[in-house]
């Protein structure tokens, strides 16, 4: 069965999506279902639950077909940069990780998206030009960060079948937990700077291997699923997918504290050098 856009939008608000809410979407175009639009009928959905009072939120990363330099030494990675095509907010597509949705939000009529090659991030909607605006470059998921604005701006977050490990926000928790020896990233980008292409460093707290090396699978999936088990969000399904929606604020203070009693075992357990 093929569902409309306003269909989507009542399994929304039954989930508990209200007219005017700051909403943060990870969405699986694949566990949806077949939409109307397809993935067009899935933004209109969204717009039609949080109203014209209402703000959308989505990371978008950005495509990088030359990432690979940044796994090789800092004084080599100018010169294998040196000529490639750079990074444009205005047109460079979204990372193919963060799955189709964001591509074709990305482009979609009304939406705002900001100047960062590494937390990138779009918005539309009443809030979107002060949720992402002017991101801290070093450092771009934590304080000043689109991230923390959502949890100020008592935002929540709306999951439908994405995969478990998908809960941008709590990078955000990461900065504010007090885990020791946090590991640290430093990368290289060509960007455009004054509509001339340069090489920028970036840096930040590790957002592709973690902060800590950890014993399980994925930290961020453990956290989701105990903060779900604990009841701290509302589950059902938008069209076919299973689907969570829950106060930012929330999973960042569950994140936070997890972090604190957990990766400083971790730490604890693992080479106690500095990193």
């Amino acid at each position: 069965m093929t569902l409309s856009d306003g269909q989507l939008a009542g399994d929304m608000r039954r989930l508990g999506v209200v007219a005017g809410d700051v909403l943060m979407i990870h969405a699986s175009l694949r566990r949806l279902g077949p939409v109307e639009g397809g993935a067009n009928g899935v933004i209109s959905a969204l717009d039609q639950a949080v109203g014209s009072k209402g703000t959308l939120l989505m990371v978008l990363g950005a495509r990088d077909d030359v990432s690979w330099v940044n796994e090789r030494p800092e004084d080599e990675r100018p010169g294998l940069l040196a000529g490639t095509p750079p990074f444009d907010h205005r047109i460079t597509p979204a990372d193919p990780d963060v799955g189709v949705l964001a591509e074709v939000f990305r482009v979609y009529p009304g939406t705002k998206v900001n100047d960062h090659p590494e937390a990138r991030f779009a918005a539309r909607g009443r809030l979107s030009e002060a949720l992402i605006v002017s991101p801290p470059w070093d450092h771009y998921y934590g304080r000043g960060s689109p991230l923390e604005r959502l949890v100020e701006a008592d935002g929540k977050v709306l999951r439908i079948g994405a995969d478990p490990d998908t809960v941008t926000l709590i990078h955000y928790a990461e900065y504010l937990a007090d885990v020791p020896d946090k590991r640290r990233v430093l990368r290289h980008r060509m960007v455009l700077e004054d509509e001339s292409p340069v090489i920028k460093t970036v840096s930040a707290l590790d957002d592709s291997q973690g902060i800590v090396d950890y014993p399980g699978k994925d930290y961020f999936i453990d956290i989701l699923a105990e903060f779900l088990a604990a009841g701290s969000a509302v589950i059902g399904h938008v069209g076919q997918a299973r689907s969570e929606l829950f106060r930012a604020v929330d999973l960042v203070r569950f994140a936070t504290d997890w972090m604190n009693r957990n990766l400083l075992r971790s730490v604890n357990r693992a080479d106690p050098t500095p990193i």
